[in-house]
């Protein structure tokens, strides 16, 4: 489709845009973009349509159009300065409320309480670590493609990916000790 696009094929492009619309938007999300997600997205696929000409033949587009998306939803992070509460940034991922596991409730509360506790220590990661484990374990990207998209070289994601997940576990276990000695 990548080369139908080059040649100057619009419908081809719009089937880009379909296959590849909701990992933009959601990468968009997991990136700050927030309410604004959407827009980013369409901006990425503006920018990339205009770009084409500076693709690669024979790269994969999915990690060259997320390198677009991931740019664009960094600066309008950036320059809109503000930062949604996790439930609504949780919310706006999967797009509505997820349908509560079978079980008793008291499952259900315990499993809606480490999904409050994961997001909650992923955000507080820094940027870089968070962008390595967007990539690699939300949009399931391949090493080399979570490399493509940030722009590093691949040892760069491995170890920045081990690192961030230690720092995670680190923050979860915190968490939980914290939240142990307090109802104790």
């Amino acid at each position: 489709m990548v080369a139908r696009s080059l040649a100057g094929d619009v419908e081809a492009f719009g089937d880009l845009v379909r296959q590849h619309h909701a990992a933009a938007v959601r990468l968009a999300r997991l990136l700050g973009a927030g309410s604004d997600a959407d827009d980013v997205a369409q901006d990425a696929f503006v920018r990339a349509y205009q770009g084409l000409g500076g693709f690669r033949p024979g790269s994969s587009f999915r990690p060259w159009l997320l390198r677009i998306v991931a740019n664009l939803a960094r600066n309008a992070h950036r320059s809109s300065g503000r930062r949604a509460d996790l439930a609504s940034r949780f919310a706006a991922l999967h797009g509505r409320p997820e349908a509560p596991p079978d079980g008793e409730p008291e499952e259900v509360a315990v499993a809606d309480e480490r999904r409050r506790l994961l997001w909650g220590a992923l955000w507080r990661l820094n940027e870089r670590e968070r962008l390595v484990l967007t990539c690699r374990y939300l949009l399931e990207l391949t090493e080399a493609e979570t490399a493509k998209v940030l722009r590093l070289p691949r040892g760069t994601v491995k170890s920045r990916s081990a690192r961030a997940l230690a720092r995670l576990r680190a923050l979860l276990g915190a968490e939980r000790d914290s939240e142990v000695s307090g109802r104790a």
